[in-house]
């Protein structure tokens, strides 16, 4: 849903992340810790609406993951008390959570929105709709080429690995630009001071709509 429809109101809007009874301090500082107690609760909410059989075995796999890591930290890293080994899965889990929700909310929100009625053709969808930052070593390694310096391309192509999506980004860099389209790039500290000065108008009041006239 969210990449066939990017940035349209309703349907892939990214309107998941807004959580606007929250100041912008508590959002972009104390929020991000919540993450990985909210993950496996969103997780199990979203399998409520899909088949049983694909339902059953997301959970098996979710439960299979958290025990796991469970028994190794008690049974092999030599934790002492079932506490101990859940503090440290807590820590462990929050240690990327700040970038995480950064990097979901700056490579869309602030951009053109679209209506489900009006949404313009895919290729102006993306270019519009999705930005890249630039390659980090650290975010690299934990999410991926696709969803840090290629998000663009990751939009374009979903099913494309993390290093095909680096070998086609010139190519879709040099299409874009030829077809006069944009090709969103920014800093991530460009984009999360942006978001800290302008939180109201992005994370709590309705986004406005783009209408693109004369490009259908």
């Amino acid at each position: 849903m969210h990449h066939g429809h990017t940035n349209v109101l309703g349907l892939g809007d990214s309107s998941t992340w807004r959580l606007p009874f929250l100041n912008r301090y508590a959002y972009m500082f104390l929020a991000p810790l919540l993450i990985p107690v909210i993950t496996p609760l969103v997780a199990v909410e979203r399998l409520r609406k899909a088949e049983l059989g694909m339902a059953l075995r997301g959970l098996a796999l979710v439960s299979l993951g958290l025990y796991s890591h469970y028994w190794l930290l008690l049974n092999v890293s030599g934790f002492r008390s079932p506490c101990s080994a859940l503090a440290c899965m807590l820590v462990t889990r929050s240690l990327l959570a700040h970038p995480y929700l950064h990097v979901n909310i700056f490579q869309h929100i602030g951009l053109p929105m679209f209506s489900r009625d009006k949404k313009p053709q895919r290729i102006h969808m993306m270019s519009l709709g999705v930005l890249n930052l630039p390659r980090l070593p650290v975010l690299d390694w934990a999410f991926g080429h696709s969803i840090i310096s290629c998000h663009v391309e990751h939009h374009l192509f979903p099913r494309l690995s993390d290093n095909m999506c680096l070998k086609v980004k010139p190519v879709v860099s040099q299409f874009l630009h030829e077809k006069q389209l944009p090709y969103n790039e920014d800093t991530y500290l460009a984009r999360f001071w942006l978001f800290l000065s302008r939180y109201e108008e992005f994370m709590v009041q309705t986004p406005p709509i783009t209408e693109l006239v004369g490009l259908q």
